[in-house]
């Protein structure tokens, strides 16, 4: 786990669910990551919401989710890029 800004980076080894945000499961510390392959690197606010989701696999970045919320914690925009092109999905506030 690492931590700049206010936002802390944490590694996990799969995600759960198909609702976004992503539910980043398996937590997993950053000395291990050497023996992995594919793994997913959450960054999070002080608030613990997940602000980035990144799959690596052999080093690079698969695939990303960046997400913006609602004043009121509810996700507001997912921002998903997956190779090399970027789909915005926007939610209601409620």
């Amino acid at each position: 786990m690492t931590q700049q800004d206010n936002i802390t980076h944490r590694y996990f080894v799969s995600y759960s669910g198909i609702k976004l945000p992503l539910k980043l499961v398996n937590e997993i510390t950053e000395d291990s990551l050497h023996n992995r392959n594919t793994y997913f690197c959450g960054h999070f606010d002080a608030n613990n919401q997940l602000l980035r989701c990144q799959k690596m696999v052999y080093g690079e970045v698969e695939c990303e989710h960046v997400y913006h919320y609602h004043t009121n914690g509810a996700l507001k925009l997912a921002e998903i890029t997956e190779e090399d092109e970027t789909r915005a999905l926007s939610f209601p506030e409620n």
